[in-house]
Order: structure tokens, then sequence, then C-alpha cells
């Protein structure tokens, strides 16, 4: 049983018109967007711009190319998927997305068959009702082109509610208001074409030979010629006179004396300076390169002391680092650090305490390293096994010994008393023990009783059987009796 639906719209077409149910208690979300848009007139002249015969016919983009649409909430919304509003059907209305999740935006489709692969990917908010489904189908099966577009695309005309379930939606912009503003911008822009197309137009009087037209003919444009400017000619007197502009010139001289005479003079005073002018420039050339020359020198000079005191500081680096690898002394700089600070900082004590124990300290009077205990250890083991080896000689017994104390006794029977490191009489002590006859055993087994549960379940199993044999043997005595 389908769920109960709220909310109706009818879609006008070219192809005829959709009546559409909606679901929107199941999703708000998305019949609010889809009941907003419609009543701003967001739909009307949109194209239906894909078409999959025997699946689906697409629109809702206002560019057309599948690839545009805006939300009434400014950006991509989240999906309402319901549990029991399935495709099962043709005539079903779901929002379309750009492939992935919660990118819903104003495009919608209408399937044209069941479409279970569509199931928890896109929101499905409606359904076509009545015979209007025949022109979805009838969309369905127009002529297509390249990326499933239609040759000659349908369009959505306009969309009426029929019953509106979000009476609180204020539009931002009805849908009347929307098309009356797209006329107005229309008869605008035929208005300006229509104005350019006036000024653009000319009267072409050579078409036609008529003597009272020779009068609207325009004037012929004069041209300005500029003037040619030479400054290089302005102090030659034989040059013609050639009118410059003030620009070029400069502000006038104020001179009370004729042109002719400063230009006169102007001419003795360039022959005059020519020469020298000449030498002065070949002797400041000079000096530039013998100023440049030195500089060089001087860049050399010290970029080389520079190097070379670089080389010396690394060869005594390498000196010092030499001599304290082979465990020589130390330079004459280092002693004289090391006497101006003859105390030791705190973190050189500290890491004394702990350098002991490391082989960090060299060894001194009295103190053994590991190789002088490897030899003690290595001598002590020769000596027990020659020990052993005279035992075995001597053919000494076994009680004889574990009970000899190395030291001897005296004839009278006391111990003299040996001191402690003279007695090497443990060296020669043998560990015996006796063998084992099997009474150690049978006296655990006796003192200890071993509890295994498995044995004791067993046991009363056991006993419970042998019980029931004699109840069955007693029954069996009776009935004979």
């Amino acid at each position: 049983m389908a769920l109960p639906t709220n909310g109706r719209v009818i879609i006008d077409t070219t192809a005829g018109e959709i009546e559409i149910e909606l679901w929107s208690k199941e999703t708000p979300r998305t019949c609010r967007n889809f009941i907003a848009l419609a009543l701003e007139g967001y739909y009307d002249g949109v194209i239906f711009h894909r078409i999959v015969p025997g699946f689906l016919v697409q629109t809702g983009d206002k560019t057309g190319t599948g690839g545009g649409g805006e939300s009434l909430y400014g950006e991509p919304f989240e999906d309402e998927i319901h549990p029991r509003l399935r495709y099962a059907h043709r005539g079903l209305v779901a929002m379309a997305n750009n492939g992935t999740k919660n990118s819903n935006d104003s495009q919608f489709f209408i399937t044209l068959d069941r479409a279970d692969e569509l199931h928890g990917k896109h929101t499905l908010f409606g359904r076509v009702i009545g015979d209007t489904v025949y022109n979805v189908m009838k969309i369905g099966e127009m002529e297509i082109g390249e990326n499933e577009r239609p040759v000659y695309p349908p369009k959505i005309k306009s969309i009426t509610i029929v019953d509106n379930p979000f009476p609180d939606i204020i539009p931002r912009i009805t849908a009347a208001e929307k098309r009356a503003q797209q006329r107005a911008r229309e008869a605008g822009q035929r208005e300006r074409e229509e104005a350019e197309r006036r000024r653009g137009a000319k009267k072409d009087v050579k078409l036609l030979s008529f003597g009272g037209e020779q009068d609207d003919e325009t004037e012929p444009v004069a041209f300005k010629k500029k003037n040619i400017a030479r400054p290089d000619l302005v102090d030659n007197p034989d040059a013609t006179g050639i009118p410059m502009p003030e620009s070029l010139l400069g502000p006038p001289k104020k001179s009370n004396e004729p042109p002719r005479e400063r230009a006169s003079e102007k001419e003795s005073s360039k022959h005059q300076h020519e020469k020298p002018s000449k030498s002065s420039k070949s002797e400041g050339a000079d000096k530039d390169i013998k100023k440049i020359r030195e500089t060089h020198a001087k860049e050399k000079a010290s970029g080389s002391d520079a190097r070379r005191t670089e080389i010396e500081q690394m060869e005594s680096e390498i000196r010092r680092l030499t001599r304290k690898r082979e465990g020589g002394e130390d330079s004459d700089e280092e002693a004289a650090r090391k006497k101006a600070k003859p105390t030791k900082s705190y973190l050189e004590e500290e890491l004394a305490k702990y350098s002991k124990g490391r082989g960090l300290q060299k060894k001194g009077k009295g103190k053994k390293d590991e190789g002088d205990v490897l030899a003690a250890l290595n001598s002590f083991r020769g000596l027990l096994q020659s020990n052993a080896n005279l035992e075995m000689e001597d053919g000494t017994e076994e009680g004889d010994r574990v009970g000899d104390s190395g030291g001897g006794t005296v004839p009278g029977g006391e111990d003299p008393g040996i001191e402690v490191d003279d007695d090497r009489g443990f060296i020669g002590h043998a560990l015996h023990f006796p063998k084992d006859d099997g009474e150690e055993t049978r006296k655990a087994e006796r003192d200890y009783e071993v509890i295994d549960p498995r044995q004791r379940g067993a046991k009363a199993r056991e006993e419970e059987r042998e019980r029931k044999r004699t109840a069955m043997k007693g029954k069996n005595g009776r009935g004979r009796r």
C-alpha cells in the first residue's frame, strides 16, 4: 500500500500537462525546494535536456546543459531517502544529483519504468497520476541525438500549484512578476536594437540623381597637418625657418642681443671647447680604468687573505683532531684553556660518576679490567681440572673424597685448624646422590591424593548404573515369587 500524498502540482509542457502528487511529509525539505522554485517561476522555459528511452526523462536545469541548477537554500542540500518509497513502477519523480550524495539542487527526473538500481541514491518525492503519465511516455519516445540529448527538446511552459502543502512559503519573486520583467527586458532590448539600426543607417545620394538632394551631402573633412620639428637645425643660421612647437623649444630666453649674434657666439664657444673636451674625456677614461684596476686588485688581495686564513684554520683543526685521536697531548691553546679553568663543571662531575662502569676511565692501581677477571676464572677452572685428574689416578674412594677436608688430621684426632685462605679441600669434593629404588614415588602416592574431576564423574556414573542393576534384580525377584 502506497503512502498518502500531500500536495499537488500541474506541469504544463509543450508535450502536454503532467500532474504530480507530492510526498511532502516523508521528504519535506525536497518538496519545499520544488514548490518554492515553481512559485518563483524558476522552471518556466526550462527544457527536458536528457532522455533515456525506457529509463527516465530529466529537466530542471535553467542552462539546458545538464551541469547547472540552483536550490532554494543557496547550496546543494542533503538527500531524504525513505525506506517505503521505492522505484517500483513508471511515473515516479525524483531529484537528480551530480553523482555524489547530498548534492541536490533544482534538477529532477521522471522514471519511464521500474528502476530498482536508483533506490537509496536519489530522493523520491512525487508521482505522476492519471492519464498524464502518457505525456511523460510521449517525451520518452522523442528523437535523441548525442549524449542522450533530444533533437527537438520539449519545454516546460509553467507550473501551477494546485495544493500547496507549505502555505508559509513567501516567494522572493512570483512567476507573474518574473514574466513581466522578462517582457520588459525584451522590449527594452528591441528598442535599443532599433535605435542602433537607425543611427547606423546612412543616405546614399549616389543611387539617385535628384538635384534637390544635393544640399544634404556632408561637407568634406579637412585634415590639419602637424609642424615638423628639427631641434638640430635651430642653431644653424642657414637653415630655413621652420615653425616649431613651444613645447620642444622650451621657454623663451630673455636677452637684449639680436638672435644672429647669440648664434655666432655659440658657434665660437663650440669650436673653442671642442678639443679640450676630447682630451678631458680621454683623461677621465684613463682615470676610471686605473680606479677599476686598483679596486679589483684590492678585492683580489682581500679575497686571497681571507682564503689563506680559512685554510690555516682548517689545517690547525685537522692537526688538533689528529693529535686527539692518537692520544697525544692537547695543543698549547687548549692546555692554557684548561689551566685557566681548573674546576670541573657540574655536568663533568655527574658524567664521571656514570663513567666508572662503562670502561671510560683508564686502568689504575688496584683496579681490574675484564681481561683480568677472565684470566682468574680460567686459572681456577684449570685448577679444578688438574685436581680431578689427580684423584682419578690415586684411585681414592667416593667415601674418602666426600669426607676429605683437604687439611689432614693429627694422630690425637684433634683438628689443628687451618686458615680459610689455605683451605683447598673443597676442590676435591664430589656430590653424589643414592639411586632411587621407587620408595619415594610410592610414598608420594600414599601421602598425596590426586583428584581428577573426570574420574569422579565416571565413578559416580558407574555407581548409578550399579544401583539401577541392583534395583532391577530386586524387582525381578519379587515378580517371580
